[in-house]
C-alpha cells in the first residue's frame, strides 16, 4: 500500500513520517531525494541553465537562500524547476516501491497535490497546524524571516482544500496528541 503523507511547511510532517518509520512502513522523503537530485550531473546543468550557477555554493551544498528568492518571487521559474525535478524523484520512488513490495510505503511529499500526484497514492495523510505555529517552527528550523515564510506558504495549496482531499487528518497544534493520532491511523491502514 502506498500512502502519501503531506502538509505544509512547519506542519510537522517530517516528525510524523518518523513515527511511521518506527512503526515498521517503508519511508520515501521526497523531499530529500530532490536535494540529492540537484547533484545528478545532468539535472545540475538543467538548473544552472534556469537560475544560475549561484544555485550551488559548491559542489555538495546548495544555495537555499539564492534558490528560494527565485523561487518565491517568480511561478514561472519554480514551475520550470519542477518540470526538472519531479519526474526524477518519481523514477526514484517507483524504484522504492519495487525494493518494498508488499509493505506499507509512506511517501513523505510537501507538494503532494500542488504536483498533482494524489491520484499515485491509495491514501492520503495531511498533517496540519495552525499558520502562527508553522510561521514559528520554520523561522526556527530554517533560520527565515516571517516574511519568507508567509511566501512559501502562500505557494503551497491553503490546508483547508487539502482537508477535503485527504482521508486522514493529523492535528499538529500542540493540543493533541500526535502519536495518539499516528497509531490510529496506522491500525487503520493495518486492516486494509
Amino acid at each position: 500500500m502506498i500512502v502519501g503523507l503531506t502538509g505544509g511547511i512547519g506542519s510537522g510532517k517530517s516528525t510524523v513520517a518518523k513515527l511511521f518509520e518506527l512503526l515498521g512502513c517503508k519511508l520515501f522523503i521526497s523531499d530529500e531525494v530532490a536535494k540529492q537530485l540537484y547533484f545528478n550531473p545532468k539535472i545540475k546543468t538543467k538548473v544552472i541553465a534556469l537560475i544560475g550557477n549561484n544555485a550551488y555554493l559548491n559542489a555538495t551544498t546548495l544555495n537555499k537562500p539564492f534558490i528560494n528568492s527565485k523561487l518565491f518571487n517568480n511561478k514561472l521559474i519554480l514551475e520550470e524547476l519542477n518540470i526538472i525535478i519531479h519526474p526524477a524523484v518519481a523514477s526514484c520512488f517507483n524504484d522504492f516501491i519495487l525494493k518494498n513490495k508488499n509493505q506499507i510505503i509512506i511517501n513523505e511529499t510537501a507538494l503532494l497535490f500542488e504536483a498533482n500526484l494524489q491520484n499515485q497514492v491509495n491514501k492520503i495523510i495531511l498533517v496540519v497546524a495552525n499558520d502562527e505555529l508553522r510561521i514559528k517552527r520554520t523561522m526556527q528550523r530554517d533560520n527565515l524571516s516571517e516574511e519568507d515564510v508567509v511566501k512559501k506558504i502562500n505557494n503551497q495549496l491553503p490546508q483547508n482544500q487539502k482537508i477535503k482531499q485527504s482521508h486522514f487528518v493529523i492535528y499538529n497544534n500542540e493540543t493533541q496528541l500526535v502519536i495518539t493520532q499516528v497509531l490510529e491511523i496506522y491500525k487503520q491502514l493495518m486492516l486494509l
